[in-house]
């Protein structure tokens, strides 16, 4: 088919892939996916999909749900609980979150369903970016091996650290800086997370999480429910620009005050996350304001636009409405002419709602580590302020909100 609309996706993650899963549905549009790795890989965590991003994910795929469940592992969940962790309220019920948290799965099975639904010749492993250069006529890409391309447009979707972002924005101002937190994790074998933490918590296949001075302890449910995703997360009083660290039970012992010890996880938890070889802690970042996400023909996806905070569990959700809307903006283009009118439209709708997304994921993390000044570890304020954090997250009409993109698109193209 000739007149395509040459699209090149940069990062062949999670939102690079839906990106161009979303892409490709599309006969006009030759969409190619470009990854700095020798493989398209994700490190192995555990993800959640909530409702509203399936329904969106669902658009994309039809049927999303069974082909997750069959080939990602991943488990439908019920209503995760929010529960105090430390102090003398520990074990009061805070909250559970709506009627069901959607699925939860290990990352990089999900990675690798979602690849499979791309042809072989659409992928190019080992590929990073050296330079871009919007000419007249597109966008030229340098690659560091010395190969080029030329596109019509390029979407950057290559992470928190993004270089297709810097050149959207112009340069480091706006970079991703350090949240407040890390945290550590372990993938752990079903039985042996129910013998350290209790039968309680998995009678209902739900993610977890305890709230509490300076910290938070989560874990849920991964792999065909083999598997159980361990995470403790702490307040990093310094904003260490410093991404890993070692992890041990010194170092968690002197993160965690001595009040999380009179609830009944923490002991377990920490025991959990050290019994892996050579533990790591990981730096929370996030970008805390992005100016723009698109610069003519070159516009930016998932972590490279909006990084946020892991606290809601959002990142992979958001991700995946932007491939929701990109898709549906470029269904409804059919030259290249029409490409900077779409990422225009698609900057104005889905900027606000991410910033929102970062913003209350930061709040909500205060909230879980007992910082916050009116809520402090007291279970119903907790239940009160989280509820106005998580409540415009699954808030969002998919059907307006594509509705509204192709509204502003063609205001756009009107002018």
């Amino acid at each position: 088919m000739t007149g395509r609309i040459r699209i090149g996706i940069v990062g062949g993650g999670l939102a690079g892939i839906t990106v161009a899963i979303a892409l490709s549905k599309h006969r006009h549009v030759d969409v190619h996916v470009y990854e700095s790795s020798p493989q398209f890989t994700e490190r192995g965590a555990g993800i959640g999909i909530s409702p509203l991003a399936l329904e969106a994910l669902d658009d994309i795929i039809p049927s999303a749900i069974d082909l997750l469940k069959t080939s990602a592992g991943a488990v439908e969940a019920d209503a995760a609980r929010l529960v105090i962790g430390s102090g003398p309220e520990a074990g009061a019920l805070v909250a559970d979150l709506g009627q069901s948290a959607g699925l939860t799965m290990n990352r990089a099975p999900l990675l690798q369903t979602l690849l499979s639904l791309l042809p072989k010749e659409m992928l190019h492993a080992g590929k990073r970016l050296k330079s871009l250069e919007q000419i007249d006529s597109g966008v030229r890409v340098t690659f560091e091996d010395g190969t080029n391309e030329h596109f019509d447009a390029v979407i950057g979707a290559d992470g928190i650290f993004s270089s297709v972002r810097d050149h959207v924005l112009g340069g480091k101002e706006h970079a991703a800086s350090p949240a407040g937190w890390w945290d550590c994790r372990h993938l752990v074998p079903f039985e042996k997370a129910r013998e350290a933490l209790g039968e309680e918590s998995f009678k209902v296949d739900r993610q977890y999480a305890w709230l509490g001075d300076g910290a938070a302890m989560l874990h849920g449910l991964v792999e065909n429910k083999t598997m159980v995703q361990c995470i403790i997360a702490v307040i990093d009083k310094s904003f260490s620009a410093d991404r890993k660290r070692e992890v041990t039970r010194n170092s968690l012992n002197d993160a965690l005050p001595a009040s999380w010890y009179e609830g009944s996880v923490a002991k377990g938890m920490v025991d959990l996350i050290l019994d892996q070889e050579d533990p790591k802690g990981y730096a929370q970042w996030e970008h805390k304001f992005t100016p723009t996400y698109a610069n003519n023909r070159v516009c930016i996806v998932g972590d490279a636009a909006h990084a946020t905070s892991p606290w809601q569990g959002a990142g992979a959700g958001i991700s995946i409405e932007d491939a929701f809307i990109i898709g549906h903006l470029f269904s409804n283009i059919s030259t290249a002419a029409e490409i900077e009118p779409a990422f225009k439209a698609f900057d104005a709708l889905r900027r606000p709602r991410c910033q929102q997304v970062v913003d209350n994921g930061r709040r909500t993390g205060r909230l879980f580590c007992g910082q916050d000044e009116t809520a402090g570890v007291n279970a119903e304020k907790l239940s009160r302020e989280l509820g106005l954090m998580f409540g415009p997250l699954g808030a969002l009409d998919l059907k307006l909100h594509k509705e509204d993109a192709l509204s502003i698109m063609q205001e756009f193209l009107n002018n």
